[in-house]
Parts: structure tokens; C-alpha cells; sequence
């Protein structure tokens, strides 16, 4: 079977059998079409040795991806090709051997508390003349902070999803995984300003049925996309936080940080955020206990 075909056949596979969300399949897609670039689409996998893929590693080192491109890389070439193994394609596996860099740790963005306050009420006093696309955005950043929800799950949710007066949301986020989600005050008075003001006006524009539409919906009425989130949080966001590149899940990463910095437990952070494993929530640790280390640096005289 040919490199090119066996990408596909494995992709259709992540989606429909392990059910991996439909960006984590292009993830493992670009993965192997940079392979493919490598040593050909036409190859035929059994033809693909260890030797082979650390000649694409290397390229890949010299031309200056990142630690964690390459690993990210690795892991895909690995994953790809013990698939391939168990489904008879190729007899052995030539990644088995394939070792990954050592990836070093990146913690992530997180803004203070009076940071995103400023960034929140800055958002509602542009809201407050009652436009539609402005009402809809502050409701975008108060729900991506105050439910710790990921981009993907608040670009897919319905009507139906918020319950307003239980202040909670049904989202579905990796791997199909279903979670009840609360979120505050702050947040159910923003979503609901947009749901009566801001959202019928952005369905008149676009003329889709409004119990089939998404709740958050772009400025012409069409369906919002996580790329249009993105721009939101990285403009008004990204000043805050002294960063140029950042995204929605800022907001996440700060949420999780307050709430450990405010004593809530990690388990319950970890079912909030939908985390499989608990070691993916316990960064949030490691943020809160860099912040305590440039407290002390700072104040402490014998620091």
C-alpha cells in the first residue's frame, strides 16, 4: 500500500473509530503529509525503514522546527505506523526505535486577575451602546473565562446547551465527551444581553433558523469560527498579557489558575476542564507556583 493511501485509510480511522476531534485529525494529516513531502506519497509503506524517518527528523531539525514540532511529529509517525502494524499493512513496525527530542516544559500564558478584569470591563463598556457584534463578543470572553471552556466547545454550542437559570453549559469536547460546565454571574448576564440583543439581530443578517443556528454566530450571520475567536482574544487579550500569539485557551489557562490560586481542588478543576488525566491539570500548578517565586523574589529581603 502506498504512504499516501495508508494516510488516508488511517486518518478515517482516528475519526470514525477512536473518534478524535476533527482537528487533532488534521493535526496527524499535516504530520504525515510533511512525511510524505519527505520521501514521496508514492512510496510504498513497506519500503519506509527507521532509517528513513530519522533523514526526515534531522531535516526537520536543520530547517529549524521546534522541540515540540518534532515531537509532536514523532508521535504521529509512531502512532501511524503501529496502527499500520496491527492492521497487517506493513509486518514490522520501522518507528518503533524512533526517538523523540526532549521537549521542555512551556508554561502557559495566564493573565492576573486585574488584567482580565480590565480586559472584561473594557469589553462590556464597548457592549454597552448595544451593538451586536460588540454584545456577542463580551459574551464570547466571558464564558471562554467563566467556563473554562476550550474555543471548539463554544463555537458548537446551541441554544439548547445554556441553561441560564442552572448557569451551566453541555459541551462536547475531545473524543466526543459530553460535560455539564457552571459559569458566574458575570458570564449568565453577558450571554444573556447577547441572546436577546445582540443574537437576533446577527441571525436577521444571515437568515439562518434560529433553533438550528450555533448560539455564537459572526458578523454576518453566518457561523462563527474558532479563527475569528482567536483574533478577538489576541486583540483585546494579548496587551494584557505582554503577547502578541495568544488564543482562546489564555482565557482557559487563567481560569484554571485562579481557581487553583482561589483553593479549589484539582479534581474538581480537572472535571471542569474535562481533562482525561490529571497530570494535564496539574500545569496549573506549576503557573500558580511560578508566581509565588517571583512574589518572593521580589519582596522578600533575603530573596
Amino acid at each position: 500500500m502506498l504512504l499516501a493511501d495508508a494516510v488516508e485509510r488511517w486518518c478515517t480511522h482516528l475519526a470514525q473509530v477512536r473518534r478524535l476531534s476533527p482537528a487533532t485529525v488534521r493535526a496527524y494529516r499535516s504530520d504525515l503529509a510533511d512525511l510524505g513531502h519527505a520521501v514521496g506519497e508514492e512510496t510504498p509503506l513497506t519500503r519506509i525503514d527507521l532509517e528513513e524517518l530519522r533523514e526526515w527528523l534531522w531535516r526537520a531539525t536543520t530547517r529549524g522546527d521546534s522541540r515540540a514540532t518534532l515531537a509532536r511529529r514523532t508521535a504521529s509517525v509512531r502512532g501511524f505506523f503501529a496502527w499500520a502494524q496491527e492492521a497487517g499493512i506493513v509486518a514490522v513496525d520501522p518507528a518503533l526505535r524512533l526517538v523523540a527530542p526532549r521537549r521542555g516544559r512551556t508554561l502557559p500564558a495566564v493573565g492576573t486577575v486585574p488584567a482580565i478584569d480590565g480586559v472584561l470591563r473594557a469589553a462590556a463598556e464597548r457592549a454597552s451602546g448595544g451593538d451586536a457584534v460588540a454584545l456577542r463578543d463580551l459574551a464570547i470572553l466571558e464564558t471562554l473565562y467563566g467556563a473554562a471552556v476550550r474555543v471548539s466547545e463554544l463555537c458548537g454550542l446551541r441554544p439548547g446547551d445554556v441553561d441560564l437559570d442552572r448557569r451551566t453549559l453541555r459541551v462536547v469536547g475531545k473524543g466526543d465527551k459530553e460535560r455539564v460546565v457552571p459559569f458566574g454571574g458575570a458570564a449568565a448576564r453577558a450571554l444573556l444581553d447577547y441572546l436577546e440583543r445582540g443574537r437576533p439581530v446577527l441571525l436577521a443578517r444571515g437568515g439562518l433558523a434560529a433553533a438550528q443556528a450555533p448560539v455564537f454566530l459572526g458578523a454576518r450571520g453566518g457561523r462563527l469560527g474558532p479563527r475569528a475567536v482567536y483574533d478577538l482574544v489576541a486583540r483585546t487579550l494579548g496587551p494584557a498579557v505582554g503577547r502578541t500569539a495568544v488564543g482562546p485557551h489564555a482565557l482557559r489557562h487563567s481560569a484554571a489558575t485562579h481557581l487553583l490560586d482561589g483553593g479549589a481542588d484539582l479534581r474538581a478543576v480537572q472535571e471542569l476542564l474535562g481533562h482525561a488525566s490529571l497530570g494535564t491539570t496539574q500545569i496549573y500548578t506549576h503557573v500558580s507556583g511560578e508566581r509565588l517565586a517571583a512574589v518572593y523574589r521580589q519582596a522578600h529581603p533575603r530573596a
